[in-house]
């Protein structure tokens, strides 16, 4: 198996400022990858900065790890929430520096890909899904109100679109001192995609649409762009970020 990633990251339609950050690296042997978005929230300045902290501190932490052969399951695990709780750290270190970025959060969702199989962490809605061949499957759970409300009864999955507060998040770095993730784990055969996003996608495209769009596109810096492209045929309401991570 080869690893190979692409991405795109986009202002959107509506936005004054793009506060999704996106990051992806594959090993020398294309054996291993890692790759990043987050979806910073805080203001003009503030969501920003935090999801480049987060993903920088995220790269900066990981990156080295690619070059270390594959990695044992908890090993990993405990590595990804280092590098998380980092982050989120330095985050309250700006927020607690500078008064005017108290606010300042990010979401983030991150795949490690290896030995066919992927370890994904997250906290917030930002979204990991699995595409293979034509079935797209969501690896993530939103870390929202609405989505709880889900959860527990409140309102169908069909409501959550007319729920004013939708996207109040119940988890994201810097909101609190505990940045524990969410991990997943999924396998991948040859061809099989791996799509992080922002809700800017997924809120201006139906993600049952997504195969079919990404299909004609013969790369996947083709198909990241063809999946951006559509969001803003459709007037994406906020910043668009994708990143695929394919196996081959």
């Amino acid at each position: 198996m080869t690893l190979t990633a692409a991405g795109l990251c986009d202002i959107g339609t509506k936005r004054d400022s793009n506060q999704d950050t996106i990051a992806w690296a594959v090993s020398d042997d294309g054996q291993r990858a890692l790759s990043v978005v987050a979806d910073g929230m805080g203001g003009y300045e503030g969501g920003e900065i935090a999801s480049q902290l987060a993903s920088d501190t995220v790269m900066e932490a990981l990156t080295p790890l690619l070059a270390s052969g594959a990695q044992d399951t908890a090993t990993l695990q405990d590595r990804i929430q280092d590098a998380i709780t980092l982050a989120n750290k330095r985050i309250h270190t700006v927020r607690s520096d500078h008064p005017k970025l108290s606010k300042m959060g990010t979401t983030l969702v991150l795949a490690w890909v290896q030995n066919n199989q992927a370890c994904i962490a997250h906290l917030g809605d930002s979204r990991c899904y699995l595409l293979s061949g034509k079935t797209l499957t969501q690896l993530t759970r939103d870390d929202t109100v609405a989505q709880n409300m889900v959860d527990d009864g409140s309102i169908t999955l069909e409501e959550v679109p007319r729920v004013p507060f939708r996207n109040v998040l119940t988890r994201a770095l810097g909101s609190s001192d505990d940045a524990r993730a969410s991990f997943g784990h999924t396998n991948l055969a040859p061809g099989d995609r791996l799509i992080l996003c922002s809700d800017g996608l997924t809120g201006a495209v139906t993600d049952a649409d997504w195969p079919d769009i990404m299909a004609p596109a013969p790369s996947l810096e083709d198909q990241a762009r063809r999946l951006v492209d559509i969001s803003l045929d459709h007037q994406a309401a906020d910043n668009v970020s994708v990143v695929l991570v394919q196996s081959i």
